[in-house]
């Protein structure tokens, strides 16, 4: 933006000598700030994905003997639950995902 503001003083405003000398000014400005931010949100990855999933816990809806439902994030799914049962409101831990079923697994404190 500062770049923009410094090209319009340049055309329009200031003189020649004087407009490059803010014109290249603002284009340093802007590269130290584009540098700043990257390195700034390199520490802050987008997560996203069936992947992100996969360890978190879900409180089981509907019995799970073995399939049924389960509370995600406000969310209802499918899941399919490996050896055993669960009743509802127990947690388990997501340990899969198959399509549009989360495969879970009992949560052993």
């Amino acid at each position: 933006m500062l770049l923009v503001i410094a090209l319009f003083l340049l055309l329009f405003v200031l003189s020649p000598g004087v407009g490059f000398a803010v014109v290249a000014a603002a284009l340093v400005f802007e590269l130290a700030e584009l540098a700043f931010w990257r390195r700034f949100l390199r520490r802050y990855r987008i997560r996203s994905g069936p992947e992100t999933m996969v360890g978190d816990r879900a409180e089981v809806e509907e019995p799970l003997a073995p399939e049924g439902t389960v509370r995600y994030r406000g969310e209802i799914w499918r899941a399919r639950l490996r050896g055993g049962s669960a009743v509802r409101g127990q947690t388990v831990r997501i340990a899969g995902v198959d399509g549009l079923t989360l495969e879970v697994e009992r949560n052993y404190p």
